[in-house]
């Protein structure tokens, strides 16, 4: 990872993502941020539709969706490659989704860590969601029982759009 001039430690992170590109979060610090810890077998997998969905709508706006594939839950395929095909084939996924990681514990990735510690809330589940206003002025953290298009979060991301 390279450091940016500028870039506050929340989003001075970059990854692989499964479609193949390199995603740095520093290019959005002036946009809202919708992440998600996902896996492909969990029982709130449909909230991909919804999340998709926001995506396609906002993205044009300025909204950033991306999914972060783990196993910390033991609900996700062994391979990359294997969480790529079933996103895209089940759920049609264009949104950024990483390469699988941790998002829970001592090994969860030091971007998780930040928004563990901005908002003293470790996922407890798969499809727990952090909402990250511009400039990370400040950070929601919703339950996987939260869908991506409740009024809660759309408010505060329609609220940030362009």
């Amino acid at each position: 990872m390279t450091s940016h001039a500028g870039c506050s430690p929340l989003y001075n992170h970059q990854f692989d993502t499964l479609q193949g590109d390199k995603i740095n979060l520093c290019d959005y610090q002036s946009k809202p941020i919708l992440v998600v810890n996902t896996a492909s077998k969990c029982g709130f997998t449909p909230q991909f539709s919804a999340l998709e969905s926001l995506y396609k709508k906002y993205q044009d706006k300025g909204l950033l969706v991306i999914g972060f594939p783990s196993n910390d839950f033991n609900q996700e395929f062994s391979t990359d490659k294997e969480v790529k095909d079933f996103c895209k084939l089940t759920y049609a996924v264009e949104f950024p989704m990483t390469t699988k990681s941790n998002v829970t514990g001592k090994s969860a990735n030091p971007f998780y860590q930040e928004l563990i510690k901005e908002t003293g809330q470790t996922p407890k589940w798969n499809f727990y969601k952090y909402l990250i206003l511009p400039q990370g002025k400040k950070v929601y953290a919703y339950s996987s029982t939260t869908t991506p298009d409740s009024p809660d979060i759309l408010d505060k991301i329609k609220a940030e759009l362009k």
